[in-house]
């Protein structure tokens, strides 16, 4: 008895050092002191990958711990023999065995050791669990394995099972639950030697950082991780921190970005021995990056490896994927060159493998998402009834599991198929359902199709698109024809809302306010006017006072209209005016607003909204000319990031509190802005109550202070800033540091908690969009959206003249006066300049828009 008392010491002491499943995959192998020769030499056999020898030897030990009655060694020894099955992928005998050993665990003596075994045994069930996509169940048996390693006081196991848990929280979506679970265990990881444990939990805490869109952090974390794992030369994780590398690299909006990337997973296959698991990983990211940026010869020159590795691949929910993973990347090369091989059937022949392999492990998510993906397949070989087959195979098995995350896709599959075939109302039915659904999983859409690393322009945003191409393009009659139009409006609203919940990776747009009423109630001079760009056609919907939505359109292509708005900014930044018949101010006002004139007038309309869609934001609406007259001459203008907004009330005039932040000198880089100093200095002699921040005294700090001090009505910053579709390149430059959007919404949200007021507008001076960035002034609706602020003022790109200064002194002047309203204070301003010569044409006048609320 002192002899099994003593052996299972030095067992749950090796146990604690080497089990780390899924993450490291170490075998629950242990060093015996007097042990039996099987269990050493099965150790030997499993480390060098001979694990069916392995499998027989500790059979035979089994075998003979049954014999003796050694109930306690016996079930160490199935734990072993389970995770040598998962590395053979036999997953009913995995699934015995461990479930045998937690058995006879259950039946003993229970103290500390056995707490512990047992505690190791739940680990091991976990990772066969998370192997076949049993995310939940994994997640349960690691939460019961803590709260005994809690109990035992045994840290590095504590910090291994977050690890594991957060592992299967990512794996389900959960991206925010699996941070919150890393973070209350990071403090407790740096205290740590450097070690495989602390390498794999940061690159975990990096990985979960990278799907919530803090990718700089990300990466910093990622070399730390690396550093580690150089230092104690883990070649498995410095190849798989590699591979996070790529991963998060590739997806930073910066010039080196890709090719860094590209460096990344060369570096990882290069170190990952042949033929494993992770080379195959680093092979097939590096193939799906190369033809993301269309370098096909490069790309093509993978596929043979690509292929040999992946025909061997054991059954197992990552073996799933990576054939999806690939067959995906194969279709999207086919479609964009000509190659004999592989073939569509090829391609076929890998999704079928997967499939079959999904339901060897039981893995019904797995399953579903390879029928998908082969009934994509044959609806692009124009295969329409074995698509619609497979299709619904498909999501028979999503809608058993309630998969909503599969189930969108699929009815979005469905609908493609019932139009393809002419059956417009079933195809309208379907796409209902994915809208539907998307909507329920508003808060999670940045997380979908993490796995197969699908865009959100890819997988999302046209389902909205199509399925407002189908409503629009059904009109039976006046009914039905408002109907249609109500509810096109509202799905394309609900794409500009998760637009920015992906732009910020959150769920951050739930304002109250619906404009409808707003211009039905209270606004009556006001239309709000809803253009929807359509690869055929630019649909707009007019919603004037009291009266039913009008619909029109103009069958323009896409293309024609996205290269139009282009050279329209273009033809406003070269200094060109409406009246230049070489220019594009008349042809999109013809397109977007000729066909209401004769409402507007009738509804003596005196104020537009706009509600614009995707690269419309790029261009002021206050350029376009109808020939005689810019729109800013007929009309005030505001833009609204959709059909809510927050709580619409005049700016109160009495009063008003500035808050003024400006930065003047040359700084990281960025050239000295000559005006800034008497931009400030104008505002400043206008209203009653200003304070000014100036150069060394514009910090991060200095601006939170005094938000949370004083009740500030509205905040002025006069300083270079970059609006992106990135949220990671979207700033404010203050003088300690470039302030990024995040950073920007704490700072001014934070006053909440202290201060009832509201800020009222936020103006950002000498701002602009990022070039060549055409979906940029995302990061401006999200600077508007996030600031919590009810209105702001924002320029389009930078005016370093006295222009700006000019502007937005005036812009002031006219917000003192009672009665006039925001927008209408930005026309008087911008009209002031247009009426002078040397500032009459749209450059200087039409580079600030309003955002939000307009009165």
């Amino acid at each position: 008895m002192k002899k099994i008392k003593h052996l299972s010491l030095i067992v749950l002491i090796s146990l604690i050092l080497t089990v780390l499943p899924p993450v490291l995959a170490t075998p629950l192998f242990v060093n015996y002191v007097q042990t039996e020769n099987l269990i050493e030499q099965s150790k030997k056999f499993y480390e060098i990958g001979r694990v069916e020898e392995a499998v027989e030897l500790l059979k035979q030990a089994i075998a003979k711990y049954q014999a003796n009655g050694d109930k306690l060694n016996q079930a160490i020894t199935l734990s072993n023999l389970s995770l040598a099955y998962q590395k053979l992928g036999q997953w009913q005998k995995a699934e015995k065995t461990i479930n045998n050993s937690l058995n006879l665990l259950e039946f003993l003596s229970k103290n500390n050791q056995v707490y512990q075994i047992y505690a190791q045994s739940l680990d091991v069930k976990g990772n066969l669990q998370f192997a076949q996509g049993e995310f939940e169940n994994a997640i349960k048996n690691w939460q019961d394995a803590y709260l005994i390693y809690s109990r035992l006081n045994l840290q590095p196991a504590l910090i291994q099972s977050r690890i594991n848990q957060a592992q299967a929280m990512q794996a389900l979506g959960l991206f925010i639950q699996a941070q919150n679970t890393l973070n209350s265990v990071q403090e407790s990881l740096e205290q740590q030697p450097d070690s495989i444990l602390k390498s794999v939990g940061l690159r975990s805490l990096a990985d979960v950082l990278r799907m919530v869109g803090n990718l700089n952090e990300s990466k910093q974390i990622l070399q730390q991780s690396l550093m580690i794992a150089s230092s104690i030369k883990a070649n498995q994780e410095i190849s798989e921190t590699l591979i996070s590398l790529g991963n998060t690299t590739r997806i930073q909006q910066e010039s080196k970005s890709k090719s860094l990337a590209i460096e990344f997973y060369q570096q990882a296959a290069k170190i990952a021995p042949l033929k494993s698991d992770l080379h195959l990983q680093a092979q097939l990211n590096l193939f799906s990056l190369l033809v993301e940026i269309r370098k096909f010869p490069d790309a093509q020159e993978l596929i043979p490896q690509i292929n040999r590795e992946i025909q061997h691949l054991l059954p197992s929910r990552k073996s799933v994927y990576k054939q999806i993973n690939f067959a995906k990347t194969l279709q999207k090369l086919k479609q964009n060159i000509s190659i004999q091989t592989p073939s569509w059937l090829d391609i076929a022949q890998i999704l079928s493998t997967a499939i079959q392999q999904a339901q060897t492990i039981k893995d019904k998510r797995a399953e579903s998402y390879a029928l998908g993906h082969l009934g994509e397949l044959y609806e692009q070989n124009k295969q329409i009834n074995e698509a619609q087959k497979v299709t619904q195979q498909a999501l028979m098995i999503a809608n058993y599991i309630n998969a909503k995350d599969i189930i969108y896709q699929l009815q979005w599959q469905t609908g493609r198929l019932y139009r393809q075939q002419g059956n417009i109302n079933q195809a309208i039915a379907s796409y209902h359902q994915a809208w539907q659904i998307l909507k329920y999983l508003r808060s999670d859409l940045v997380n979908i199709n993490s796995n197969l690393q699908f865009t959100f322009r890819e997988s999302i945003e046209p389902v909205y698109r199509q399925y407002v191409d189908l409503l629009l393009q059904t009109v039976e009659n006046n009914q039905q024809n408002q109907q249609n139009l109500i509810i096109a409006r509202e799905v394309i609203e609900s794409l500009q809302i998760v637009e920015i919940d992906n732009f910020f990776r959150s769920a951050c747009f739930d304002n109250k306010i619906v404009l409808d009423d707003v211009v039905d109630q209270q606004n009556l001079n006001t239309a709000i006017i809803y253009p929807i760009i359509l690869p055929d056609r630019l649909e707009i919907i007019l919603k004037l006072p009291h009266s039913p939505l009008i619909h029109y359109a103009t069958y323009i292509s896409q293309t024609e209209v996205e290269v139009t708005i282009n050279k329209l900014r273009t033809d406003i930044e070269e200094r060109k005016i409406g009246a230049d018949n070489q220019a594009h101010f008349q042809k999109l006002y013809t397109w977007l607003l000729q066909p209401a004139d004769k409402y507007l007038q009738n509804h003596k309309i005196n104020n537009l909204v706009f509600v614009l869609d995707g690269s419309l934001r790029n261009i002021p609406p206050a350029t376009l000319y109808d020939g005689k007259q810019y729109l800013i001459e007929k009309y005030s203008i505001a833009i609204s990031p959709g059909l809510q907004l927050y709580e619409l009330k005049a700016l109160p005039k009495h009063n008003l509190n500035i808050l003024m932040a400006g930065l003047s000198q040359e700084r990281f880089n960025f050239p000295k802005l000559n005006y800034v100093e008497q931009e400030l200095q104008q505002i400043n002699s206008q209203v009653t109550n200003a304070k000014i921040l100036l150069n060394q005294e514009f910090t991060s700090n200095a601006v939170e202070k005094q938000v949370n001090q004083q009740p500030f009505s509205i905040v002025h910053f006069a300083t270079h800033g970059q609006f992106s579709s990135s949220s990671e390149q979207t700033f404010l430059l203050a003088y300690d540091q470039p302030i990024k959007i995040n950073q920007l919404s704490q700072l001014l949200r934070n006053r909440e908690e202290n201060r009832p007021e509201a800020i009222e507008l936020l103006v950002l001076s000498a701002c602009e969009t990022a070039t060549g960035d055409r979906r940029a002034t995302l990061g401006l609706a999200g600077v508007a959206i996030q600031a919590g602020a009810r209105s702001t003022v924002a320029s389009l790109w930078t005016l370093n003249d006295a222009s700006t200064a000019e502007l937005i002194s005036q812009f002031y002047q006219e917000l003192t006066k009672s009665h006039i309203t925001k927008s209408q204070a930005l026309r008087n301003a911008q009209l002031s300049l247009l009426k002078q010569e040397e500032y009459s044409i749209p450059y200087f006048w039409s580079s600030y828009i309003l955002v939000g609320n307009w009165l």
